[in-house]
């Protein structure tokens, strides 16, 4: 209840911190005994340590070690331990890995591959354009609703993480798509159990944020390319930056909370520039 109304996560993150915490609790268990008020930092920063011996990556662990440090910050806030032994925990640092991206010419062959035959034709190609159009999350996308599409004003409201709600602009391109997925492609899967969401399954019901994985999966093969969700976020936010736009900007249409976060995305395009250098300088 405090992780969903005092800190507004998402469930997702709500159910990581809860297997994080149960982890822990049978590892400590285990060797000492179940008194929450005896666990120390060194014991955390050894099970920590434990875990990342057992080949889990540096983001894993780093989860894991917040989640400890939330829950024991909550014990100490209401006074059902002496003190916050979680103030000292460190948390491992992330891997800088520069995320992929797709060129300009990728996207449009991956767009291109998908023929308009029938409803889910239409409603995949929106699905695609959507996601490089705007750099929505796919939570955000499965997410969405009618009310929520303005196609006028050609924009979108969506609601990120931390329940934050922010406005992202819908290119025309993904406009024209979006409308024909509404007027000739969602129309022939309606059914009774039909909400209110801008996609719909074969069955008229909300789709998951595991069958928008697997659309762009299959559409990605079906042209010869193995793409995910995430790619097209990266490159709608690695083309708008490298077409001149301000890291600010980039920010506040991919939610992100800090621009320290966006900042990867500058490393990214310094990469292509060196890549581009190296490909046609003659002294390079």
């Amino acid at each position: 209840m405090y992780l969903a109304t005092e800190r507004g996560l998402s469930d997702n993150y709500q159910l990581s911190v809860r297997q994080s915490l149960e982890s822990f609790a049978r590892w400590y268990g285990n060797r000492v005994g179940d008194e929450v008020g005896r666990v120390v930092v060194d014991e955390m920063t050894a099970y920590l340590m434990e875990r990342r011996g057992k080949g889990l990556a540096n983001a894993t662990v780093r989860l894991e070690a917040m989640a400890l440090k939330i829950f024991f910050r909550w014990l100490a806030a209401r006074g059902m331990v002496a003190g916050d032994a979680g103030a000292l925990l460190m948390a491992p640092r992330l891997d800088a890995a520069l995320p992929g991206t797709l060129s300009r010419e990728e996207v449009g062959h991956l767009l291109a591959g998908i023929e308009l035959k029938g409803p889910l034709d239409f409603r995949d190609l929106a699905v695609l354009e959507l996601l490089y159009a705007s750099g929505l999350r796919i939570s955000e996308l499965a997410g969405a609703t009618l009310d929520a599409l303005s196609l006028e004003e050609g924009m979108i409201r969506v609601t990120g993480k931390g329940n934050k709600v922010r406005l992202v602009p819908v290119g025309g391109v993904a406009v024209q798509a979006l409308r024909d997925w509404l007027e000739k492609g969602r129309p022939q899967l309606v059914g009774r159990r039909t909400g209110n969401h801008v996609f719909i399954s074969v069955r008229g019901t909300r789709m998951t944020t595991q069958r928008y994985w697997q659309i762009v999966k299959e559409r990605a093969a079906a042209v010869g390319m193995d793409v995910h969700p995430h790619l097209l976020r990266h490159s709608f936010a690695t083309h708008l930056l490298s077409g001149g736009a301000d890291l600010r900007v980039i920010q506040e249409m991919l939610g992100h909370a800090s621009v320290v976060t966006t900042q990867i995305y500058t490393h990214v395009d310094q990469e292509r520039l060196r890549e581009v250098h190296r490909r046609f300088h003659p002294r390079a």
